[in-house]
């Protein structure tokens, strides 16, 4: 994710780093604060599911646009992209946004599908040719062998961002907009106590409910060491 986030325009002063415990005082001090957002990989197991699908019922499809927005939010309508729109989404909210090089594949890119709705941004990322083989070139690094195209990933990638409302927005691709998960004092980034109960805590106590442990991996999206 670094090595994509620069590669497109964030600027070196941010990076992602790796979060080993979300309960435990001392790994948690490992991370450099403030963290402006947390990136997670989750498997889409029943309860969650069933959690998800109750949510949704009720919402209707997101209809905002524009620099007003609380929270910029991407809808998934590529195969396979949504590590590139977890992404996205750490990186046009809250104060990274304001960190992305002028100029930049992502700045221009930002300047053309913030104004838009969602349909139309949806279609913005699928025409990006830049953008795509960017994120490819990467997934080629990792040791982790690549989906191929007819394999379906029972993964999710959830992006958990402090907004300049001061609210924990959950964002991800293949929900039906923005999910406002609740108010965060001035001194509370997204790795505070109250955003991780507010965020990816919340998940993890869903599925203990149901039985069994949520396994997942989690990236931090902070300042440079």
């Amino acid at each position: 994710m670094n090595d994509l986030a620069h590669s497109i325009g964030v600027t070196k002063e941010l990076a992602f780093h790796d979060v080993y415990s979300l309960y435990d005082s001392d790994m948690l001090a490992m991370v450099p604060r403030p963290v402006f957002a947390l990136l997670t990989t989750i498997p889409m197991t029943a309860a969650w599911k069933q959690e998800r699908d109750a949510e949704d019922a009720d919402l209707e499809w997101y209809k905002g646009a524009g620099a007003a927005e609380p929270a910029i939010w991407f809808r998934q309508t590529i195969i396979h992209g949504c590590g590139l729109i977890g992404l996205l989404h750490c990186l046009s909210n809250g104060a990274p946004s304001e960190l992305v090089v002028p100029g930049s594949e992502l700045a221009n890119f930002l300047n053309k599908a913030v104004p838009l709705g969602m349909n139309e941004r949806a279609r913005l990322l699928n025409e990006n040719e830049s953008m795509y083989q960017a994120s490819e070139a990467v997934a080629q690094k990792g040791d982790t062998e690549p989906l191929k195209p007819d394999e379906d990933s029972i993964h999710h990638f959830v992006a958990l961002v402090k907004g300049f409302d001061g609210n924990l927005w959950e964002l991800e691709g293949s929900r039906k907009g923005p999910l406002n998960r609740g108010s965060l004092e001035e001194n509370e980034d997204a790795l505070s106590e109250r955003a991780l109960e507010l965020g990816i805590r919340r998940l993890v106590d869903i599925q203990r409910k149901a039985g069994g442990d949520l396994p997942f991996s989690c990236i931090a999206l902070a300042p440079s060491v």
